[in-house]
């Protein structure tokens, strides 16, 4: 069943109103229940079928959608209804391995590689990774899952002059960074990046299931390891409604 097709109230199993405790507490309690139950992003029934249901005016149900919208349980979305909240987007933590980011966070991470080849770094390409025009480099760019659902599509470059034979490595299954600290030794000491907003290409928000207009985080980064080689250059696209950037810092003196 789509999860923006109403069930039933009759079929939901929800309790009685009871007469000793104000109707408005009462609901709005079944209502957060109901969300919690029904999972993120489902549709619950509209507000004449729940007042028809429980008795009450609409009014009533009205002013307790209104007080669940406000604290980040449910959310109206015009002439569609309303709908138990979305998973709340993660932070974006930048230089970690996808793979283990989303194992801390107990979800199961996924990878399709979407292209991988081999070029010759040119222009822009070889002055991040630091290496000579004209020296190979692989590209990947994979589609990012968690839990099946997609997150993100990262686009990895890595100097094959550095890390020889790592594009026959099937990265469906291995995570970069753990190929990289298993088979050449090296972990990422220090990340530079930049963040912005960006609507995605057509085949980003095909791949990523959102319409073009959906907001996006646009990430571009360059890792290095402890004696400051790079490691990986990345453009990577992240879905807007996924993801929080946390930003840190400490202000000079």
């Amino acid at each position: 069943m789509s999860r923006e097709q109403n069930v039933a109230v009759a079929d939901l199993g929800l309790p009685a109103l009871r007469s000793d405790r104000p109707k408005g507490d009462q609901l709005r309690e079944i209502l957060e229940g109901l969300a919690d139950s029904l999972g993120p992003g489902a549709l619950l029934p509209s507000d004449r079928a729940l007042a028809e249901h429980f008795g009450v005016a609409r009014q009533t149900v009205r002013a307790e959608v209104g007080r669940l919208v406000a604290d980040g349980v449910l959310v109206n979305r015009p002439a569609r209804g309303t709908f138990a909240a979305p998973v709340p987007p993660r932070p974006l933590v930048v230089g970690r391995s996808f793979s283990h980011d989303m194992r801390a966070r107990g979800m199961t991470p996924g990878s399709e590689v979407l292209e991988l080849d081999i070029l010759a770094a040119t222009g822009r390409t070889a002055e991040l990774l630091e290496v000579e025009a004209g020296t190979s480099a692989m590209r990947l760019v994979r589609l990012r899952t968690a839990d099946g659902a997609p997150m993100g599509i990262e686009r990895s470059f890595v100097s094959l002059a550095r890390f020889p034979g790592i594009e026959r490595t099937d990265f469906a299954r291995a995570s970069l960074y753990d190929t990289l600290q298993e088979r050449w030794g090296v972990r990422t000491r220090t990340v530079s990046a930049t963040a912005g907003a960006v609507e995605p290409e057509a085949d980003e928000a095909h791949r990523l299931g959102i319409p073009r207009t959906q907001p996006c985080l646009l990430i571009r980064s360059v890792q290095r390891d402890g004696d400051g080689g790079v490691i990986e250059a990345g453009r990577s696209i992240y879905r807007g409604d996924r993801y929080d950037l946390d930003v840190s810092y400490t202000l000079a003196r």
